[in-house]
């Protein structure tokens, strides 16, 4: 069989990743070992960042119809929540949904998009050559050897991909573990729920009447995260350390996880790429590990189907690299925090100056400009990347905000209404220009529209062109009034960007 790209790993990311590069016009094909798409949902949030990806795709409305929001989020679990709906951002929430209806809502649109989604199907090989990549592949049928130009890792923390490439996965392995139990039956009186809240117990209700327990016992946090959970062990825990078991019976899933962190040496090497918990993993602290993979996705896609569809610029698909990163090194550095704020409270001889410690940072995030920054760098919407070019307008690289819009040629009313074909967006902000005069020759990568603002943007003002990526980050801004000088500029975006006409 021959594709243009092999995924390899059905999650979300890579199910994400799929329809990026289908919606891109690129054959790709999805392999998955598990034949049975995920019941069990380690993640249970999309933060704003990752609800804003959806909704510049037209999916929003189908995530937010089958989960429920919130206005915030917690950091390290401290009383003090970071407040998402100070943000800049039509989706300044989270977004509660868990990650088995992420993946079928992904799976859904693939399937949309044409698709193919191999289940039962391992990647047991991999090689690289000078024009693609073959994977041998072992599933129902036998094996097989799958001819790619790509192949991308999306292939979880052991990931073979990454392996076979030769991709170095450096960092720290565990010393600390928590569990996780999902349960049908929660017999806990409000005190008994208020007390297991008190001694650092998270309880969440879940879809089908279940209730999700999470917790890391001082006793237990050393045992090694490969070794099974067992009921009685997480009842003895919830009595150690909140005086009642809260009534759990009837677990549907158990399980433990561990604070081991590493970031891939690099997410490319080649013709092999790596998105998701294959290029990084951490400990779940503020559930940051599903959507930065949605985020890798989403950054790859369009610059690997560029590639694929042959105008991609020499240095585009390395840039993927560079720009997420340092994302995950940076989710790494924000996870270690709060995991050692909440480890320094339960190791006993730190337990005093750990509890003031925790409070000091409950302090600070009650801080409105404390809590903003921190709030940006969980939900994502404080990601931007650096510019390709010196002097680059200080917008360039971050997100473009969703402003509403009066467009001339377009029943679109607001930016991200644009984005939903996955190309770029120009736009004329000074409403003068006509519609595709700008991007002659580049249609079918670049939307170009002249629009009228209806919701002014502190951001922007000033602004009289500016050229978004199809991942929604600023590729080019420009505040000169002169059209010719503009021309210029636009000129010299377009083709450093989006390729020759």
């Amino acid at each position: 069989m021959d594709v243009d790209v092999i995924v390899v790993g059905a999650g979300p990311t890579g199910l994400m990743l799929a329809c990026e590069l289908a919606l891109a016009g690129v054959r790709a094909r999805v392999v998955e070992r598990r034949t049975e798409p995920q019941r069990d949902s380690r993640a249970l949030t999309l933060h704003p960042r990752s609800v804003e990806l959806m909704d510049q795709r037209g999916l929003a409305d189908r995530f937010l119809a089958r989960g429920r929001t919130l206005p915030g989020w917690h950091f390290a679990q401290l009383p003090t929540s970071l407040d998402f709906s100070a943000l800049d951002s039509r989706h300044g929430y989270t977004l509660f949904i868990a990650q088995s209806r992420t993946e079928a809502l992904l799976a859904e649109r693939a399937r949309e998009l044409g698709v193919t989604v191999l289940r039962g199907c391992e990647a047991v090989a991999l090689s690289e050559h000078a024009d693609g990549v073959e994977v041998r592949v072992w599933g129902p049928q036998g094996a097989e050897t799958v001819h790619a130009r790509y192949a991308v890792g999306c292939d979880g923390g052991r990931s073979r991909v990454r392996e076979a490439a030769g991709i170095g996965f450096p960092g720290t392995d565990e010393t600390l573990t928590g569990m996780l139990g999902d349960f049908a039956v929660l017999d806990a009186t409000p005190a008994q729920r208020d007390a297991a809240r008190a001694a650092g117990v998270l309880i969440v209700p879940l879809e089908d009447g279940l209730t999700r327990l999470v917790h890391v016992d001082p006793r237990r946090m050393r045992v090694p995260s490969r070794e099974p959970v067992t009921l009685e062990e997480f009842r003895e825990s919830l009595i150690r350390m909140c005086g009642s078991d809260c009534g759990v019976a009837e677990p549907r899933w158990l399980s433990r996880f561990g604070n081991a962190t590493r970031i891939a040496d690099s997410y490319r090497a080649g013709r092999i790429l790596l998105a998701g918990d294959a290029a990084h993993i951490h400990f779940p602290a503020a559930g940051q590990g599903l959507n930065t993979g949605l985020q890798d996705a989403m950054n790859l896609g369009w610059k690997l189907a560029a590639e694929v569809n042959g105008w991609a610029p020499p240095w585009l698909l390395d840039s993927y690299d560079q720009e997420r990163n340092p994302v995950g090194r940076a989710v790494a550095d924000n996870t270690a925090v709060q995991t050692l704020l909440a480890e320094l409270a339960l190791v006993r001889q730190y337990r005093r100056p750990g509890a003031a410690l925790r409070g000091l940072f409950d302090e600070l995030l009650g801080m409105e400009e404390v809590n903003r920054r921190l709030a940006a760098e969980v939900s994502a919407l404080g990601t931007a990347y650096p510019p390709a070019t010196p002097g680059a307008d200080p917008l360039v690289g971050r997100r473009m905000p969703d402003i509403g819009l009066t467009a001339t040629a377009s029943p679109a009313t607001r930016v991200y209404e644009l984005l939903h074909q996955g190309r770029f967006v120009h736009l004329d902000l000074t409403g003068a220009g006509g519609p595709g005069t700008a991007v002659t020759g580049r249609g079918s990568r670049v939307t170009s529209v002249a629009v009228t603002r209806r919701d002014e943007h502190a951001a922007l003002e000033g602004v009289t062109e500016v050229l978004v990526r199809p991942d929604g980050h600023i590729a080019w801004a420009t505040r000169t009034a002169d059209s010719t000088a503009r021309r210029t500029e636009r000129h010299a975006a377009l083709s450093l960007w989006a390729g020759p006409r």
